[in-house]
């Protein structure tokens, strides 16, 4: 089973940036998919972005491209999401989660996923 801690949220204002990161421990069976999730107080979990871990395909959702960037470290096992301009709408809990690629690419679908780690608060201020 792969464990997976979040950090890095805080409180920024409108049109900051904040870095999160996921360390990766545990069993990692092969290539496999990972991304972060958000959810926000009364809304439906959202994918925000995806990454494979063989060749580092990537999708975003509509809402974050052009601003945020996911991107992993495999010597550190870490995975992270670097937010740029974010706005009040970005305030979630967002989480990442780990899921065995057997065939495709990068999701943004939960089922997609096995693993999940216990989130990190962001909260954007106007």
């Amino acid at each position: 089973q792969v464990q997976l801690v979040e950090s890095g949220g805080g409180s920024v204002r409108a049109g900051g940036s904040l870095r999160l990161s996921c360390a990766v421990s545990g069993h990692t069976y092969g290539n496999y998919r990972m991304a972060w999730f958000r959810q926000a107080p009364g809304q439906e979990r959202e994918g925000v972005a995806s990454i494979t871990t063989g060749g580092g395909s990537t999708v975003y959702a509509d809402s974050v491209k052009g601003r945020f960037s996911i991107s992993q470290d495999n010597a550190k096992n870490t995975l992270y999401l670097q937010m740029n301009n974010l706005k009040p709408e970005d305030t979630a809990m967002y989480s990442c989660a780990a899921g065995a690629l057997l065939g495709g690419g990068p999701s943004l679908v939960p089922q997609a996923y096995n693993d999940w780690g216990q989130g990190t608060q962001v909260t954007v201020s106007s």
